[in-house]
């Protein structure tokens, strides 16, 4: 694919209005940017769950989605503190978190819970923002484990294009991403994967984990885009991103 995808998560950095004002801005700064505007650039923003919808009402008018941090895996019913994929797709999402790290690691998500929910957002028609990485650094075969991960998160899925974000735990919040030379071979494992599953057309592979400037430029055709935490905080900093993205997607549909 031609077009290069850009994500942000505020995760829980950011207040009601905070999070609606950013994300009014970062409309202003991006959404009639002409990448964006034509489709050659995709944005997508995930606020938290009660800013959905004023997050919508901010962007409306522009091509940026919004999306939520995570879901149920049930749709409905006695589930008090969740929130289902019908009234996250109601709300105006369209794209939708799951798997991250932090809700592996603090809130103890396996492989079966991710797998319930990437069923619940395909079923409800959002794309899953599927988060896979190793944790450890010293992983001898990062490629392998991510693979595993991501068949393990399709077991069972409904057809439908997801967004494989791959974040290796250890590059999340740390002072510099991966290198190209370990993020490249793993983004062309997980690419090949899904290019198989004729389930998952129209599927891209994101990098995230301190992910800044410069960085899509250095990976190129290595991935379809990035997947952005703190540093897209300032929106002009995100407006720099885009302005990467479009020179990419420029060059890839150059060399089509």
């Amino acid at each position: 694919m031609s077009q290069v995808t850009v994500g942000v998560s505020l995760k829980m950095y950011f207040g009601l209005g905070q999070a609606i004002d950013w994300m009014r801005t970062v409309a202003a700064a991006v959404g009639a940017h002409p990448a964006v505007a034509d489709g050659r650039v995709r944005v997508f923003l995930i606020p938290s769950f009660l800013a959905v919808p004023g997050g919508v009402e901010a962007v409306a008018g522009t091509p940026i989605l919004v999306g939520a941090q995570d879901l149920a895996t049930e749709d409905r019913g006695a589930y008090t503190g969740e929130v289902g994929g019908p009234e996250i797709a109601e709300a105006g999402a369209r794209v939708v978190e799951v798997g991250h790290a932090e809700r592996r690691r603090l809130f103890g998500e396996d492989e079966a819970v991710v797998a319930a929910k990437t069923a619940a957002a395909l079923r409800n028609g959002l794309i899953p923002v599927l988060c896979i990485g190793e944790e450890d650094a010293a992983d001898p075969a990062p490629a392998e484990t991510v693979v595993r991960q991501l068949d393990a998160a399709l077991e069972g899925a409904p057809a439908g294009p997801v967004i494989a974000a791959y974040e290796p735990v250890w590059a999340i919040g740390a002072a510099e991403p991966a290198g190209v030379d370990h993020i490249a071979p793993v983004c062309a494992a997980l690419r090949a994967r899904l290019d198989a599953d004729p389930a998952r057309t129209g599927s891209v592979v994101i990098y995230g984990g301190s992910a800044g400037p410069g960085l899509l430029t250095e990976l190129g055709d290595a991935v379809d885009g990035l997947f952005l935490g703190r540093f897209a905080h300032d929106p002009a900093s995100l407006a720099r991103v885009v302005d990467e993205a479009a020179a990419l997607a420029d060059t890839r549909e150059a060399a089509r």
